[in-house]
């Protein structure tokens, strides 16, 4: 796997099973208006789309039920 050079090449996405994407790294994740969300680390975001706090996730996946185990 190639290494890449730069900001971005501290930044981890991991799907999680059943859950969020989890986000490590110095990342800025900005809203439609372009302003930052927040810069605490790590940051989830959410998949099942029942979130309260859209784009990031609270936990509602697993009392909705969510279920995603993605593979390649």
């Amino acid at each position: 796997m190639p290494r890449y050079t730069g900001l971005m090449a501290d930044v981890r996405i991991e799907v999680r099973d059943n859950g969020p994407y989890r986000i490590t790294g110095r990342a800025t994740i900005l809203d439609s208006k372009g302003d930052p969300l927040r810069g605490d680390e790590p940051v989830a975001l959410c998949r099942c789309g029942q979130s309260p706090v859209k784009p990031l996730c609270d936990g509602t996946h697993k009392r909705a039920g969510f279920q995603s185990a993605p593979r390649p």
